[in-house]
């Protein structure tokens, strides 16, 4: 058996025949942006949610990332917001509101709370729910009229999706991070290479990362097409959820790290498809398209036309005529005018140290507008506890509070029209930072190599231990 059929067969309810399966839900994340429609459905039937104490509400993708004690100023993002709020009063249902200690991006949240664990199914109607599968669990987005299904009765219809395998071998360069991991499978598996599929990760160069890289990885699996990602888990996984505020304690713990201990592909398990990489090849990336396929190795050049699929020639040169770039052309020294560090993919703890060892001893680039947005209120302590707010402050940074912020339009947040990013977020599409905004994806080291210099640049170069 592969881990998701572990995992699977376990929530399995009942089989329609000739249909979807009836599949147990163990946790549902709410935010404000998919869930007024299904609130408002249990309302129109009247019913309830059948188990309140598995569903957690959190406002992140409105939500201003400076003066979260006043009032919202934008309507729409107060209005919806305030909606979650009361539908969750109304519901019975645990709400971590603005200016909560335990609020901040939800796929954030969920791991360092411990309410995301080895063996579970979660959902939410977000498609980066795929972040919890690092943890070891299934975890996929759902649609709102999924959201309320959930919220009726704990279940989901859904078809099995095919099991993929994508395994890394060796070990990652300096200075080449999970999100280089990512963008690289992307760039060589397409936008739509694993649709169909919930891919599970592994090799020497997954187990290696950390639970902050996991968490990137699996994060970004849904812009590979597919359902999920998954890590099995190991003794960095336990170690990572020992202590946390929702984790099982005592002998709870003991067997549940007991049985989370099975959750790993059977050695003669048989993937549907399965593929193989090098950690050796894998350098800093960046994107040059609209696409998070679109990416290439940072001392790289944008690919010439000729080595273009003549069927997406067009759509080839119209992504980066939107981008301001031309066909073999170096991404090196591009004038970058935003840096984004934050979003459900490199918002944490981990992230902020990385930005931090670019930064440490130099300054901002007086060009350069940065939005230094924490995860969630428990990174924000932490990045105090450690100090590095004060290496931030002394090179010219602000930190601000968390949220989505400018991972997409949604709030205050916005990327001017026909301004660059280098961005830690999951997507570039046309206007996903701002109207008109241009996007280039990269890691936390390479977003603060952009910020100090001003120009897109290789982090290796920078690294104190070069």
């Amino acid at each position: 058996m592969t881990l998701l059929d572990k995992i699977w067969d376990a929530h399995v309810v009942q089989k329609v025949p000739d249909g979807p399966t009836q599949l147990y839900i163990d946790r549902l994340y709410c935010h404000e942006v998919t869930s007024p429609q299904a609130f408002e459905g249990l309302r129109s039937r009247g019913l309830k949610p059948l188990r309140p104490e598995r569903i957690y509400c959190m406002p992140d993708h409105n939500t201003p990332t400076h003066d979260q004690d006043k009032p919202i100023e934008d309507p729409v993002s107060k209005t919806q917001v305030d909606t979650l709020s009361r539908n969750a009063q109304e519901f019975g249902l645990k709400h971590f509101g603005m200016m909560d200690h335990n609020n901040g991006i939800i796929h954030v949240v969920g791991p360092e709370l411990g309410l995301s664990l080895p063996g579970m199914t979660i959902v939410c109607g977000d498609s980066h729910t795929s972040t919890h599968g690092a943890m070891g669990a299934i975890a996929f987005g759902i649609g709102t009229s999924e959201v309320e299904m959930v919220l009726a009765s704990q279940c989901i219809l859904q078809q099995k999706p095919k099991a993929m395998r994508i395994i890394v071998d060796g070990k990652l360069g300096e200075g080449v991070t999970a999100k280089d991991m990512a963008l690289y499978l992307m760039s060589k598996l397409t936008t739509s290479g694993a649709t169909g599929y919930f891919v599970e990760y592994a090799g020497e160069a997954v187990r290696n990362l950390s639970m902050e890289g996991r968490l990137t990885l699996c994060n970004l699996s849904i812009e590979m097409g597919a359902r999920g990602g998954i890590v099995a888990p190991d003794d960095v996984t336990f170690e990572y959820i020992k202590g946390r505020e929702y984790a099982p304690l005592g002998e709870d713990w003991d067997h549940a790290v007991a049985y989370w201990r099975t959750l790993r592909s059977d050695d003669d398990a048989t993937f549907d498809y399965e593929v193989r990489y090098d950690a050796a090849d894998i350098e800093p990336m960046v994107t040059y398209g609209t696409n998070p396929g679109m990416g290439i190795g940072i001392t790289q050049s944008i690919p010439e036309l000729d080595s273009i699929d003549p069927a997406g020639r067009e759509s080839f040169l119209k992504s980066l005529d939107y981008m301001g770039f031309k066909p073999g052309q170096k991404m090196e020294g591009t004038k970058v005018d935003y840096v984004f560090l934050g979003a459900c993919t490199n918002g944490r703890i981990e992230d902020f140290r990385a930005f931090a060892s670019i930064a440490k001893g130099r300054k901002k680039h007086p060009d350069v507008t940065a939005w230094l947005v924490p995860g969630s209120w428990r990174v924000l302590d932490q990045i105090k506890a450690e100090g590095i707010d004060k290496v931030l402050e002394e090179a010219g940074f602000e930190i601000r509070q968390p949220g989505c912020s400018a991972c997409l339009a949604m709030n205050d947040d916005k990327v001017p029209a026909g301004k660059l990013a280098v961005s830690t977020s999951n997507r570039n599409f046309e206007g996903r930072q701002g109207p008109g905004a241009r996007t280039v994806l990269a890691s936390p080291l390479t977003a603060a190599a952009a910020a100090v210099t001003g120009v897109i640049t290789d982090p290796r170069t920078l690294l104190v231990n070069k």
